[in-house]
């Protein structure tokens, strides 16, 4: 099935996104039907995967410093929480090939604890979230995701697009000149080299030949070393520097859930996109649940947490063709590798390589077929508009958890007000004129049913009226409480009411809240 948008998701048997797939099957989910983990069924698939996950590994570098800083911590602990989360993420979570680490959004949420209180009480918080994932997961809260219009999708990705852009507007401002031909060379390269074999990722290509021209002929651009300082040795676990008392619980509550929200929201989502990309169904519940036992274990690890980067999966998933869970776990594996025993190397790769593989990232990612013309005319206006408002209120706040939690809002409002106004009432009287029988149709809502009361003619009918209500239903209490104020209004003129037709569960709202919903004085 096909709209406007283009290829559109499977949805269930209400219209909606089929958000929740079926539990996975415990640990052999790891492994193929033969019983060998996919990556080994073909050495080409083995050597995707390992040079998939050294792109991400160099790409997440730059990035997790950067996370670093926006939290006010030191550029190993958001390096450690990376390492930690794409590691454990790769053995527990739902969606294979994903790419969780350390992220922009996470850091806005903790950054006002870490600075008030110190880095002790920022890894509480992050135990903590990591324990409300859970709980919220095992609760089901990925079900959830079947609420999340095609729209909202839409202007998700498109924000998202945006968003991967404009974070590397910064490095190509205020650069010296050499920058601006390295990021063109570098997209050239990652545009034409696929043309000439696919056996190597083109931006992991790029990333060497861009290093190796800047190192040989001593060009001064910006580098990854300029971000920070790399660790030179692996984390160690450890207890959180916080006193055990209500007070810190109390205090670092509101930041944790905030956290374990934001992280699930992003995460659910960005496992919803690679579902499309990969043509392949994943666990949301197991997703969420995963989620939270990384961020548990990088708490101890003394990490800032984290949730599913995005632009990172696009390059594993999108750009290298990964697709099993080895990418996750390299992509993790390599960044320490490369910290720890190859820092000065990597210390050289000119952030112009990098910028170059995420704006082309960003063009991949947009979906230029929702803006063409041709298909915003064939489009609902209200659909644009909920795209619109998604993609607006994420570049806005720079959290495309909130762009998502309002654009569903909008489509809600949007969907209410479409149905309110299909609801039909006619009337129709008896030859003797002594009865009047209204048949009503449509779904009778808060939305919808406000207007049902000003569709009768309380004076002129005869004593007798019949509703008929044998094609609508009755959904809530603001439905039972307009047929009340009807039977009222009737009954000023001294006319009976009688109200016919209700299938089983409207008849069972209406007989248990008519006439109990206004006091009776």
């Amino acid at each position: 099935m096909h709209d406007a948008y283009g290829p559109a998701v499977r949805l269930n048997g209400n219209g909606c996104m089929s958000a929740e797939a079926p539990a996975a099957r415990g640990p052999r989910s790891l492994l193929s039907r033969t019983g060998r983990p996919d990556f080994l069924r073909s050495p080409k698939v083995f050597r995707t995967e390992v040079l998939a996950g050294l792109v991400v590994a160099l790409a997440l570098i730059p990035e997790a410093i950067s996370f670093s800083i926006i939290a006010g911590v030191d550029p190993s602990v958001g390096l450690f929480a990376s390492f930690t989360m794409a590691v454990v993420i790769s053995l527990v979570g739902g969606r294979k090939a994903m790419i969780s680490a350390a992220t922009g959004a996470i850091a806005l949420v903790i950054a006002p604890l870490n600075r008030e209180h110190g880095l002790g009480y920022l890894v509480a918080a992050v135990i903590l979230g990591g324990v409300f994932q859970v709980a919220l997961g095992a609760a089901g809260v990925a079900k959830l995701m079947r609420f999340v219009p095609r729209s909202v999708m839409v202007g998700f990705v498109n924000a998202l697009a945006i968003m991967i852009f404009m974070a590397q507007v910064p490095e190509m401002t205020d650069v010296p000149w050499p920058v601006y031909p390295l990021i063109a060379a570098g997209l050239a390269l990652m545009v034409l080299f696929p043309k000439v074999t696919k056996a190597v990722p083109a931006p992991l290509v790029s990333i060497v030949v861009l290093t190796v021209i800047t190192v040989a002929a001593g060009i001064a651009v910006p580098t990854v070393g300029d971000k920070g300082e790399l660790p030179s040795s692996l984390p160690v676990p450890g207890i959180p520097d916080v006193p055990l008392t209500l007070d810190t619980l109390t205090l670092i509550a509101p930041y944790s859930f905030a956290f374990a929200l934001v992280g699930l929201m992003e995460s659910l989502m960005t496992a919803k996109l690679v579902d499309e990309i990969t043509d392949t169904r994943s666990s949301k519940t197991r997703e969420s649940v995963g989620q939270g036992v990384a961020n548990i274990v990088t708490g101890f690890f003394g990490g800032m947490g984290g949730c599913a980067m995005i632009g990172q999966t696009m390059i594993n998933v999108k750009t290298s063709g990964a697709r099993t869970r080895l990418s996750t776990f390299l992509a993790g594996s390599f960044l320490m590798v490369l910290c720890i025993v190859f820092g000065p190397v990597v210390s050289d790769i000119p952030m112009a390589a990098l910028v170059a593989v995420m704006v082309l990232v960003s063009v991949g990612t947009f979906d230029w077929h929702s803006v063409r013309p041709r298909t915003l005319r064939r489009m609902p206006l209200a659909e644009t508009v909920v795209m619109a408002v998604t993609v607006l209120v994420v570049v806005a706040t720079h959290n495309l958890a909130v762009g998502v939690v309002v654009g569903s809002v909008v489509a809600m409002i949007a969907f209410a007000r479409r149905v309110a106004h299909l609801v039909d009432v006619s009337g129709v009287r008896d030859p003797d004129g002594h009865q009047v029988v209204y048949s009503v149709a449509g779904e009778l809502f808060f939305a919808s049913s406000n207007d049902l009361v000003h569709r009768f003619d309380y004076a002129g009918d005869p004593d007798d009226v019949v509703i008929d209500l044998s094609r609508a239903h009755i959904w809530d209490a603001s439905s039972v409480a307009a047929l009340d104020g009807i039977e009222t209004k009737y009954a000023a003129y001294g006319k009976k009411v009688t109200v016919t037709g209700l299938n089983e569960p409207s008849a069972a709202m209406h007989d248990r809240l008519a006439g109990q919903l206004t006091d009776a004085h």
